[in-house]
């Protein structure tokens, strides 16, 4: 394994799309919520090299990818996904929320505008 293998941190998190732009990336890696086997990454200059496994915390999500490949460019999303092996446990029933909104009580809380309509039309308002 030679230098050319090895690659810093900030590029190769934004070649294999972890995050929008390499300044986040440098950002990201230098707040601590990068690990490098197991070790926090202090710098944006922190190299990895195939083998090295990943902690990635970002908003709501903790990624754990072990890097296959040094990347060369931000290419699209499957050439990106070639660049890590995901070990990221699935996430459990209780910590997907729903997409549904949860229902209010009927007339609890402010009225929707089809209800505000209804009113107005009784009250002749219209």
């Amino acid at each position: 394994m030679g230098a050319a293998d090895r690659q810093r941190i900030d590029k190769w998190l934004f070649f294999a799309r972890a995050v929008k732009s390499r300044s986040l990336a440098a950002r990201l890696a230098v707040s601590g919520r990068v690990r490098i086997n197991r070790d926090k990454a202090s710098q944006a200059s922190d190299l990895v090299k195939p083998g090295d496994v990943l902690t990635i915390t970002l908003d709501r999500r903790i990624l754990v990818w072990k890097v296959v490949d040094a990347g060369t460019r931000r290419g699209p999303a499957p050439e990106a996904r070639l660049l890590y092996e995901d070990l990221s446990p699935a996430p459990s029933q209780a910590e997907i929320p729903d997409a549904h909104l949860p229902l209010r009580d009927t007339g609890s809380g402010r009225p929707t505008k089809r209800e505000r309509r209804r009113t107005d039309r009784l009250l002749g308002r219209e």
